[in-house]
């Protein structure tokens, strides 16, 4: 049983995991800039999948549109001849909630871990004692 929150715990920590580096990724992007021949960089999306036996896995990691938002910038060095850039379509406020889900769940994942090590020490412990 120790052993199975263990393991559940853990495929939940690597999901989140994952789910926080899409995100800092994406945060740390928001405001790059792109010529317009190019693509915006596309966020990135992790989507979850529940496990066969059990916890949780990464499906997959989507990206999002490449043609992001078109800003007038003419001062920008990547501006083109009508002063035009591309930067991502990133909601600042929607990734933060994103960020914060992530790091709680992978923070629930983390005490699920230490609690079962508890569990299984002081399970050691009464079996050295006998």
């Amino acid at each position: 049983m120790t052993f199975d929150a263990l393991g559940i715990a853990g495929t939940g920590m690597n999901l989140h995991r994952r789910y926080l580096d899409a995100t800092a990724d994406n945060l740390s992007n928001v405001n790059t800039a792109s010529a317009m021949g190019g693509e915006a960089f596309r966020a990135r999306y992790v989507l979850a999948q529940e496990g066969q036996e059990h916890g949780a896995f990464v499906r997959s990691v989507e990206l999002g549109d490449g043609q992001g938002r078109i800003v007038h910038q003419p001062d920008h060095p990547l501006a083109d001849e009508d002063g035009y850039v591309r930067y991502p379509d990133i909601d600042l406020g929607e990734q933060m909630g994103n960020l914060i889900l992530a790091q709680r769940g992978y923070q629930a994942n983390a005490a699920v871990v230490d609690r079962a090590r508890a569990t299984y020490e002081s399970a050691l412990q009464i079996g050295r004692q006998q």
